[in-house]
Formats: C-alpha cells, sequence, structure tokens
C-alpha cells in the first residue's frame, strides 16, 4: 500500500539558537529558489508520475516561515502538482513567532493547512534571549492570536530544563499556554547536542527536567489536555495524526535536505547538505544518502519503542499478527526488568505509566 503521509523538510533558519542541532542554516543568497527547484526535482524522480493521496502533510523545519509568501506560493504549487489530498486531510505547518505573516497565514486558509504549529519555547523573556530566539513573549502572543483568528487549530513547541530556569517560571509558562486557546502543546526537554553553543554547558546549571515534566503531567490535564505521547498534550480529538502516523510505524515519504522516509521496510535519509541535496538531484538520481532495511527483529523492537511514546502502548493483537509472537515474547521479556509502578501489562497489551513515561529514555534503550 503506498504512502499516505508526507513530511516536507525546510532547511532555513533566520539564526541558529544555541540549543539547536537541527539540519539547517540561515540561507545565503539564492538558496531558497535552489531549495524549492531541487525539491521539484525530488517529487519528479520520486513519484514518476505517479500522483499519491495524502491523508497527512506536515511542513516543517528548521523554520518554514523563512520562505516568502512568494516562495510558498511556489511551494504549494509543486505540492499540487503531484499529491492529491483525502477530503479530511491533515496539513500542519511550522512557524515562528518572528516571520510568522498575515500573508503567511492567508497562503495557508486558501491551500489546505488545518494545524498551525508555532515555536513558542517559553513565555518568559529572559529565556527566549537566552536560548537566542527573535521573538518575546508578546511577539508569541501576536502569532497564536492571529493564527487562531484565521481559523486554525493552534500548537505550541515549549521547552523545560533550560539553564537555571526556576520551577516557578516553567510554572507560568505551562499556565500562560494553557490559557491561549491551543489546542496542542509539545513539551521538549533542554538536551545538550554536540556542535551546538551549548554543547559545553555545565549541566548542574540545567533546571529541574523531571520535576518540570511531572508538573506539567498533572497540571495540562486539568486545563483539559489529554496526554496522548511522551512529550505531547491535546484537547481530546486535536492530536496530530501526522506524528501518530510515525509512532504507529506507518510509511511516508520524507522530502528536502535531510528528510527521512520509510517505505516497503526501508529506512532512507536524504543528504543534509542543500548543495549535495540539489547536485544529486540535477544528476538525475534520488539524494538519498544512507538506507537501511530492517530485519524483522529491529522493525519490531523499533515498533514496541514507537508505540510505547503513546499513552495507547503496544497493542498485542495488532503486534503478534504482525512481528509474531517470539518479538512480542522478547518485549515483555524486557519490560519484565523494570518496577511494575512503571508500566501496565494485560491481555490487551503494553503501555507506560504516567510514571513510566518520566523515565521513558531508560525503559527504551532496554527494548532497543
Amino acid at each position: 500500500m503506498p504512502p499516505k503521509s508526507l513530511y516536507i523538510h525546510v532547511p532555513f533558519c533566520e539564526r541558529k539558537c544555541a540549543y539547536c542541532a537541527f539540519a539547517s542554516a540561515v540561507p545565503k543568497k539564492g538558496e531558497r529558489g535552489l531549495y524549492l527547484e531541487a525539491l521539484a526535482k525530488e517529487f519528479d524522480i520520486r513519484l514518476r508520475g505517479t500522483r499519491l493521496k495524502l491523508e497527512t502533510c506536515y511542513v516543517g523545519g528548521g523554520t518554514p516561515t523563512a520562505l516568502s509568501p512568494a516562495q510558498w506560493n511556489s511551494l504549494v504549487a509543486t505540492v499540487e502538482k503531484h499529491f492529491d489530498f483525502a477530503p479530511a486531510a491533515e496539513v500542519t505547518v511550522e512557524a515562528n513567532p518572528n516571520s510568522l505573516t498575515a500573508e503567511h497565514l492567508k497562503i495557508w486558509r486558501d491551500w489546505r493547512v488545518t494545524r498551525v504549529s508555532i515555536g513558542v519555547q517559553s513565555f518568559d523573556d529572559a529565556e527566549l534571549k537566552l536560548m537566542g530566539r527573535l521573538h518575546d513573549a508578546d511577539g508569541a502572543r501576536r502569532a497564536i492570536a492571529a493564527a487562531l483568528s484565521c481559523g486554525f487549530d493552534v500548537g505550541a513547541d515549549l521547552i523545560f530544563g533550560l539553564p537555571r530556569q526556576t520551577f516557578r517560571g516553567w510554572g507560568l509558562t505551562l499556565h500562560e499556554a494553557a490559557h491561549r486557546g491551543l489546542s496542542h502543546i509539545s513539551l521538549y526537554q533542554l538536551t545538550l547536542e554536540e556542535g551546538t553553543p551549548w554543547a559545553s554547558l555545565d549541566e548542574k546549571l540545567l533546571g529541574d527536567g523531571y520535576a518540570a515534566y511531572r508538573w506539567a503531567q498533572w497540571y495540562l490535564p486539568r486545563r483539559g489536555y489529554a496526554q496522548y505521547e511522551v512529550a505531547n498534550f491535546a484537547v481530546p480529538g486535536r492530536e496530530s495524526r501526522h506524528n501518530a502516523n510515525y509512532w504507529r510505524e506507518g510509511e511516508y515519504i520524507g522530502a528536502g535536505p535531510a528528510a527521512v522516509s520509510y517505505t516497503a521496510g526501508l529506512r532512507s535519509k536524504n543528504y543534509g547538505s542543500l548543495a549535495r541535496y540539489a547536485k544529486s538531484l540535477e544528476e538525475g538520481a534520488l539524494p538519498i544518502e544512507e538506507s537501511e532495511e530492517l530485519t524483522a527483529e529491529k522493525s519490531a523492537r523499533e515498533a514496541a519503542v514507537l508505540a510505547l511514546r503513546m499513552t495507547e502502548g503496544v497493542f498485542a493483537e495488532n503486534f503478534i499478527k504482525r512481528y509474531g509472537e517470539k518479538n512480542y515474547r522478547s518485549v515483555c521479556s524486557a519490560m519484565q526488568k523494570f518496577p511494575r509502578a512503571l508500566y501496565e501489562i494485560d491481555n490487551r497489551g503494553i503501555r507506560l505509566t504516567k510514571k513510566g513515561m518520566r523515565v521513558a529514555n531508560i525503559i527504551w534503550s532496554e527494548i532497543i
């Protein structure tokens, strides 16, 4: 069955944040145009005239709002040339408050966009400045209000565990997020990534991530947000279908530099360098830097880890039907090394408890 999800990676940012290790860079002259031309070539070569019908599409980055409205019109035309959309397709675009404009919102509203995910990160001006963000708290508020006024489902990304972040400060950011009309809130703990300005920070300076996450698990459900995945909370019915497809090990196409695809048991990753990505396509070849055909056992273990990201967990019947009884028993055996307070296991399957979500990385590493 052909993939029904598409991810498009926009590899540009107006400035790299101090913590960011994502595949993005400040664009040089002409690179935005080069990217759009190469993206169109990738679809030409990858699809070869076949039109897939999408149920979800996600444009992320980087910063998709680093593309001008005119460049967005070009991107939309390219996607429409190559894909059809299911009647109730979910189409999500990421945006940063400093670069989101009324023109962007109009183009998205006139196209197919249903969700806008805004990189808020914090409602504390001092924290935003420390991270190197180009917006302040008022800018985030204006961006959320503008997107809501256009009728989109609006989500926000927030970061906890920042240097010298206080529990009170995190609580205030969560409180404001929960009272801004958002339908989706994603929470990410700061990690010190190699190659970033913060790579050498003393971890002792970081805020208490465990306490911050535990508070979010308690507070957000009391404001109408149900936790459906380790990092994600949503108003019931407003969960991200696109991301759920990843966690349920659905197939998807990834387009753009550094984008990952997963189809027919093969996982591949595009070149991260825009120049190398574009050169490969100019030569008529897919810009694949690396690929891996997953063994049955590895597929099973990865599927278990992905499923355990979600509160619904691993459904035993579905898992056994796809990966076999032996692989299911192997996952069960790995789980039994942990205290029962961290997970639930029954005839329906396996799922992490709230406590288990707080130490999920340790559990996943045992399964993988």
